[in-house]
Parts: C-alpha cells; structure tokens; sequence
C-alpha cells in the first residue's frame, strides 16, 4: 500500500503541462498519476465522473488518494471531495480561485465569445465557494508574481499572480494557506512548490518542523 497522488491542469490546459510537478513529486516518494480531461468542451458532472472513477480505481492498492490541482483544477478537486464516500487523503490547490475568478468574470464580460472561452465550468470559476466544510484537509499555494494574461483583463485588488488574486484563494475553512514568489503558471515548475505539496500531503502543513 502506499500514497497515490492525482495531478489535475487547468483552463486551457492538459495533463502534459504537469509533466515537472509530476517527477518531482515521484523524486517525493508518492504514486502519481495525471488526470486529463477536456477544461471546456467536456461538462462539469462528466469530469467528475471520470475522476471519481479515477479515484476508486485506486482506492484498492492505495492507503491514500491525494488530489493536487491548479487553477480550476483545485475548484474540480474540491467540487469531487464535498462527500466523504471516497478514501482518505489530502488536497493541494495551487493558484486556484476558489472564492471565484475576476479574470473569468472579465472574459465573461466579453460576451458569447468569452463565455466559449470558460466552457461548462464558467460558474464554478467565476463564483467559487463559499467556504469548505468538506471531509479533506486543503491546503492553498498561492503565486503573488504579477505576469500573466489576467492582468490585462482584471483590476487585482492587492497581490496576484497575473491570472488570480491572493485574496480569491483564501477560502475559508481552508487547513493551510501560504504564498510564494511565482507567477501563475509558474507554481507548476516551482521546485519550492513541489516541496511544499509533498509536506503538506505527508503532514497537513506547508511549513518544516
């Protein structure tokens, strides 16, 4: 038996964009698979079928199922665990807006156009949660480098990572939240990172000691 680690991309992604997470997190000691699946064409409940299927399939050769998400990855992640009918396990977010995304609620703004842009997970990204109350400890990797596409589209209030403000990841009810030097798409190369996502899926923090 030993610890599973399932990886899941944001928008716009697939699951090759996690390809140095991924080794690192193997370099960790853990089991670790990539969960790919279509961020716009595919519908919410779709994904999270697949992934549920994911999870059970390991459930039988695993102690836990850790999940890790970025961006919307991290909203799917949590959307998948609100139950407590799955194994144990942690969940890591990296960059995701999980009190909703004013990036997303700029393209929305676009019109048709940007709506097509969100696809079926457009009210997940632009709404969020309200707070987390759900079975699994999370903890949130948040990036206050500001380079990216979103800061072109949204006005950020305080630090953000070019795509997401720090504030839209401080969801209540989180385990752990902390911030580091990387911009958003930058958390996935961040061996900082990878460090961080391996203690708290081992220990329930992000901090050493």
């Amino acid at each position: 038996m030993s610890e599973h680690v399932i990886l899941l991309h944001g928008l716009w992604m697939r699951g090759f964009a996690l390809s140095m997470l991924h080794r690192r997190l193997i370099e960790a000691g853990f089991r670790v698979h990539r969960f790919d699946y279509l961020s716009v064409a595919a519908t919410q409940q779709r994904i999270l079928d697949q992934l549920h299927a994911r999870i059970a399939g390991l459930a039988t050769e695993a102690d836990a199922v850790h999940l890790v998400g970025h961006s919307l990855g991290g909203l799917l992640a949590l959307r998948a665990c609100l139950h407590d009918d799955l194994p144990p396990g942690r969940i890591v977010c990296l960059g995701s807006p999980l009190k909703g995304s004013a990036a997303a609620r700029g393209f929305a703004a676009w019109g048709r156009g940007g709506e097509v842009l969100l696809g079926h997970n457009r009210a997940l990204l632009e709404q969020g949660f309200e707070h987390w109350d759900g079975p699994r400890e999370v903890g949130m990797i948040a990036g206050c480098m500001p380079l990216g596409l979103g800061a072109m589209l949204g006005h950020f209030a305080g630090e953000h990572d070019g795509t997401v403000a720090v504030e839209e990841t401080r969801l209540a009810g989180l385990t752990d939240h902390c911030v580091v030097e990387a911009n958003h798409t930058g958390l996935l190369f961040s061996a900082d990172v990878a460090q961080r996502v391996a203690r708290f899926l081992r220990q329930g923090h992000f901090e050493a000691g």
